[in-house]
């Protein structure tokens, strides 16, 4: 059984379906990504699969249990975590008052210590930044404040939207040797990514979607080596 299973997914806004009946799994300790163009239903997938959105059809499981209708605060405390796509952090807030405030599921002073010290030990720019208020770091450290406050919950599963998204080349890598070190740490992961070069070279299996359904899924290596996809996303 996987961590995650999500058959007949479907999601709608107003008429409009933009995720049209899709089936996944994402077995406990692997990395799966799915990978497609913009409008793909990609984002409406991982907002679905968080409780951000409640699909007009299809079933979610999580560690075996059914998730339609859980809000997103107790998918958190039973290990599903989500960094959004555009970051979200608190702008106002220091990197440090970002962090606690993703601990909020936590109990034990020790343990959420715990949890920081493995944030900054991971990304040690925000332990040199711990005072600084959020809004006046740059893209690349925000979107690592925004993974170590998704971390800070201590997830099993951690969906990812498009964690590079506007970063230069130099942070890109940055980003994905990190989700490497959380991957081998344990953690599950889900990855929405519009590099899709780099999300194959992550991932263990991949799923590519197209207007809303799974056009294709295989093993990362597959998927790399497929003509459509080298055309359509790896140029």
């Amino acid at each position: 059984m996987s961590l995650l299973e999500v058959r007949g997914l479907q999601v709608a806004y107003g008429g409009i379906r933009a995720v049209r009946g899709i089936d996944l799994d994402v077995p406990e300790g692997e990395v799966r990504c799915l990978i497609g163009a913009n409008g793909a239903g990609k984002t409406s997938t991982l907002k679905a699969l968080s409780g951000l959105l409640t699909p007009a059809a299809g079933g979610i499981r999580y560690d075996g249990q059914d998730i339609v209708g859980i809000p997103p605060h107790r998918l958190v405390r039973q290990g599903l975590a989500m960094a959004p796509e555009g970051r979200g952090i608190f702008g106002r807030l220091t990197v440090l008052e970002n962090l606690q405030m993703g601990a909020y599921s936590q109990t034990g002073s020790a343990r959420i210590q715990s949890s920081l010290e493995r944030v900054f030990e991971l990304f040690p720019r925000l332990a040199e930044r711990r005072r600084q208020t959020a809004g006046t770091l740059s893209g690349g450290e925000q979107q690592m404040l925004s993974l170590g406050r998704a971390l800070m919950a201590r997830p099993r599963l951690l969906l990812l939207d498009e964690p590079t998204m506007g970063l230069a080349p130099r942070m890109v890598s940055a980003v994905f040797d990190a989700l490497r070190l959380i991957a081998g740490q344990g953690v599950t992961l889900l990855l929405v990514e519009q590099n899709a070069r780099m999300a194959l070279r992550l991932a263990n299996y991949g799923y590519v979607l197209e207007s809303g359904t799974v056009a294709l899924q295989g093993t990362a290596e597959t998927l790399a080596e497929d003509p459509r996809v080298r055309e359509a996303y790896l140029g």
